[in-house]
């Protein structure tokens, strides 16, 4: 463990209750080529995450360190957990969104949309309803380097969603440029969801949306909450309070709900996603670049299994 000095840039003072200006930031690992999606497991006391490149999954235990999880993870990217606690995957590789079950073996909950295989699947969340929620930009198709080169089959980059009870996949938005980190409020009337086209064009978007979530399961709205920068939004999470904290190329920004920036957290690498855990979820863990890192903060992530 190392520490990362001068963690903080308070730009309002609302910020100082939110954090613990005593604790700074901990690099727990260093040795990825592209770290992604964190996902806490509270019954196992330990963190997964990806290491997309090298097509692998690392596991985080306090006091044991790193171990591999899942040595071919198929480029898998974002993760969750579902509402029994089953792991659910988004995959580059095989353009798929999966469930982990208990007994290891591997469900395909979506590959393909109207016929045609689905893009690269980046990241995903589970409302309490059960219903999975996923975004499927192209990254992943782009080269070789995150998942296999490949031509786009669908018209566009959507949101999707996938029903509880039958398991049909339909887009929820369609007017993304490259949709990316998707997190409920913590009443899950709203969906805020990333758009990072700026990575791979310079007149791109690289802001945060909230759509109003309806009884059934129809998104409206899609108001743009706040623009990030520097760099772009990627993964994003919400705290028991509603405020966002969202990745940027300078650490985690955080903001409220409005979308005026409370503050920043500093790390010295590019952030590509975040999560809360810990017993108390008051532990947020960032994947950046190369490395793994945490830091504890003074409220609570919206409970998850």
């Amino acid at each position: 463990m190392a520490l990362v000095g001068d963690s903080y840039d308070y730009v309002d003072p609302r910020f100082y209750r939110l954090t613990v200006p005593t604790a700074e930031v901990e690099r727990l690992f260093d040795g990825c080529r592209w770290a992604e999606g964190p996902v806490w497991f509270n019954d196992g006391g330990y963190l997964v995450w990806s290491d997309i490149p090298n097509r692998r999954m690392l596991r985080w235990l306090p006091d044991q360190g790193v171990s591999v999880f899942r040595a071919d993870s198929s480029f898998a990217n974002g993760h969750t957990r579902d509402r029994q606690g089953r792991l659910v995957s988004c995959e580059h590789g095989t353009r798929r969104v999966t469930r982990t079950e208990p007994d290891g073996s591997i469900t395909v909950l979506a590959d393909r949309h109207d016929g045609r295989r689905l893009n690269s699947p980046n990241d995903v969340v589970v409302k309490s309803d059960g219903s999975i929620w996923f975004t499927d930009p192209t990254y992943g198709i782009m080269s070789d380097y995150e998942g296999h080169r490949g031509e786009p089959e669908q018209s566009g980059c959507f949101v999707y969603r996938i029903d509880p009870a039958t398991g049909a996949v339909s887009i929820a938005a369609d007017d993304f440029a490259m949709p990316n980190g998707l997190a409920f409020s913590p009443d899950e009337r709203l969906l805020y969801v990333a758009d990072s086209g700026l990575s791979h064009d310079p007149a791109g978007p690289h802001h945060i949306r909230a759509f109003e979530v309806g009884s059934d399961g129809k998104l409206a709205g899609g108001r743009v909450v706040v623009e990030v920068s520097p760099g772009v939004p990627d993964g994003i999470r919400c705290d028991i309070e509603g405020n966002i904290w969202s990745s940027a190329q300078d650490g985690v920004h955080c903001y409220t709900p409005e979308g005026t920036l409370l503050g920043k957290i500093r790390v010295p690498e590019m952030v590509a996603n975040l999560t809360f855990g810990g017993p108390k979820r008051n532990r947020l863990f960032i994947t950046a670049t190369r490395s793994l890192y945490s830091v504890f903060v003074a409220t609570s992530g919206v409970q998850a299994p």
